[in-house]
């Protein structure tokens, strides 16, 4: 493979890094989303609870330390070119679609890191406690955890809709697009 045809090998592993953060962050997310903390807690008891906050939290914020070093990247290195290249179509839905997802993974966490700190929680990094950077502020905190839900849920939409498109280049296309993100050359 010629090495203008894929990413630079460290954005690959970026990549995939950020994708298996952010499933585990969303499946943590909408876990702890549709039950609450009452029911969590009654389900699964108080280390269980407290085990899948820390581990949102961490989760979040490694996503966004991630997330930086992938802009550092793709600000850094070249991308390469598809090829055969994208149609019109493609090429605008696939832009859009890959500018809302670095746009949501860096939002979502900062969201969720200031509805924290509003809410008078711990911003934890696995056993850190990071600076809230807000004071306490209850409605502002509920506020914050409205977007950081609704974030959550567009990037639900964006992630179906990247995993749809790589299926469909790699299956039906059967073009390069899939070697460009391949950690395997």
């Amino acid at each position: 493979m010629h090495e203008l045809d894929h990413y630079i090998y460290p954005h690959r592993v970026l990549h995939w890094l950020v994708a298996l953060a952010a499933l585990l962050s969303l499946a943590s997310g909408l876990t702890l989303g549709f039950l609450g903390y009452e029911r969590t807690l009654a389900l699964v008891g108080n280390t269980l609870t407290n085990l899948l906050y820390t581990s949102h939290k961490t989760l979040g914020v490694t996503i966004l330390l991630l997330m930086t070093l992938r802009i550092i990247t793709r600000i850094a290195f070249v991308v390469p070119d598809h090829d055969p290249p994208l149609n019109a179509f493609e090429r605008i839905v696939s832009t859009s679609v890959h500018h809302l997802l670095y746009v949501g993974l860096v939002v979502m966490p900062l969201l969720g890191w200031a509805a924290t700190a509003t809410g008078g929680f711990p911003v934890e990094f696995f056993h850190w406690h990071l600076p809230g950077l807000l004071g306490k502020h209850e409605a502002l905190s509920e506020t914050l955890f409205m977007w950081h839900e609704r974030v959550g849920w567009a990037l639900v939409v964006l992630i179906t809709l990247h995993v749809a498109g790589a299926l469909f280049h790699w299956r039906i296309k059967r073009d390069n697009v899939m070697k460009r993100m391949s950690l395997f050359d």
